[in-house]
């Protein structure tokens, strides 16, 4: 049986959170169908070009991403503070991008006098879209709707095009998350439809590369920010150039005709992170097989679970391989 969302979401806990969407049908509805001989690689931009239109209007990070044929994967941070920084008309301009609101709102919004009576209501509802802005749920809704409308004014049909409501799992510490976006960025590969990283269309690392070969990090998605500091602004605390390094010898050793191992560099950034290389392996190409619920340490695991009152520690085995033996 499904649980709430509020019992799968605890910001207190972790930021980090990834989401996955499936399509329904027997198509492959973001690719090439066999059955009709169609292809609809084009709905994978539509997924991307959303997904950075709603990481500029929420308070909600993309740390990684990838749009493949048949299912969606993002990597989310909730940035609490920023939802909290912004004064009351940057909510609701940030709201009206999306939303018309109501007629109070865009009166404050466009700086008209609100009457006496009116401020209640109108305090209520910026109460209300603050929340909503730094929400995983909100988000997601707001990317897949408008993606399954514009799939089936295509397909000439209506019906569902995403299979449910999607999945989400909390990333409890650090070796969580770049496991998790370790796994997102290398999906093109274990499915065989990329050969190398950089050829991984519709996926963040692509971006990445494309973007440290001119210095650069892309400015729609979460920036690593070397080691933790103080007064550092929002990031993976982590070497981009290590993190590349790792998802390259990865990408090698999945792929059976290549050759490949894993460098020093990335040893010694499997070993910050207390992965031993077997499970880092194991980690990246059976994640999705081996978590279904929030994903850390065991200690991560037990405080989260605590905090959210679970009587049970699910997939407790699975967390095990974070540790060395």
């Amino acid at each position: 049986m499904p649980r709430p969302r509020r019992t799968q979401i605890s910001v207190e806990d972790t930021p980090y959170y990834h989401c996955c969407s499936r399509v329904v049908r027997r198509a492959f509805l973001c690719g090439d169908d066999a059955y009709s001989g169609k292809n609809y690689d084009h709905r994978r931009a539509w997924v991307e070009l959303l997904l950075f239109e709603l990481e500029a209007v929420f308070a909600i990070d993309v740390a990684a991403f990838a749009v493949m044929s048949n299912h969606l994967h993002v990597v989310l941070r909730v940035d609490i503070d920023s939802a909290n920084r912004w004064t009351d008309r940057e909510v609701l301009e940030q709201w009206h991008k999306l939303f018309k609101g109501d007629e109070l709102t865009q009166k404050f919004a466009k700086g008209e006098l609100v009457e006496a009576h009116e401020v209640h209501r109108l305090k209520h509802s910026i109460a209300i879209y603050r929340s909503r802005l730094c929400d995983i749920s909100w988000f997601m809704r707001c990317l897949n709707e408008p993606i399954a409308r514009q799939a089936n004014q295509e397909d000439n049909c209506t019906g569902r095009f995403w299979e449910g409501r999607f999945k989400s799992q909390a990333l409890l510490d650090e070796a969580a998350v770049l496991t998790c976006m370790a796994y997102v960025d290398l999906n093109p590969i274990r499915a065989q439809l990329a050969d190398t990283p950089e050829q991984s269309d519709h996926t963040s690392i692509q971006l990445r590369i494309r973007a440290a070969l001119k210095g650069e990090q892309p400015k729609n998605l979460l920036h690593f920010i070397s080691n933790e500091r103080d007064n550092q602004p929002n990031g993976i605390a982590f070497l981009l150039s290590d993190y590349l390094e790792l998802v390259d010898d990865t990408g090698r050793i999945i792929r059976s005709d290549k050759r490949g191992a894993i460098s020093i560099n990335s040893a010694k950034l499997l070993a910050r992170l207390n992965i031993p290389h077997d499970n880092w392996l194991k980690l990246t190409t059976e994640f999705g097989k081996l978590f279904h619920g929030p994903v850390g340490t065991l200690q991560a695991l037990t405080d989260y679970c605590e905090h959210l009152e679970k009587r049970r520690r699910h997939f407790a085995a699975s967390c095990q391989h974070f540790h060395s033996n």
